[in-house]
């Protein structure tokens, strides 16, 4: 009876030690939605916001979004880089 509990304990910390890091990575591919502005670090207005490549970035300004706009590449790589996942823009 013992070694039948020992097995299934063995059993049971091996599967649970190879699910750990499966369902760890498939959060992280998720993301985080984005709440902080990309320029200055702020708190996002989701009235303020640009659609770049099919993605909705929003800002804390209209000065940060003026700023996005020279280089949005830098930006989005930055919060993509940081786990971010942006909104999709929406199909007009």
């Amino acid at each position: 009876m013992r070694k039948w509990i020992a097995l299934s304990l063995l059993i049971l910390f091996t599967a649970a030690s190879v699910a750990a890091p499966v369902l760890a990575s498939q959060e992280a591919a998720k993301g985080e939605p984005q709440t902080i502005c990309p320029v200055m670090g702020g708190k996002i207005d989701k009235n303020v916001y640009a659609d770049y490549q099919g993605k909705r970035v929003y800002f804390c300004c209209e000065s940060c979004k003026e700023q996005f706009a020279q280089d949005p590449e830098k930006y989005i790589e930055k919060m993509e880089a940081e786990g971010v996942t942006l909104e999709k823009s929406p199909v007009k």
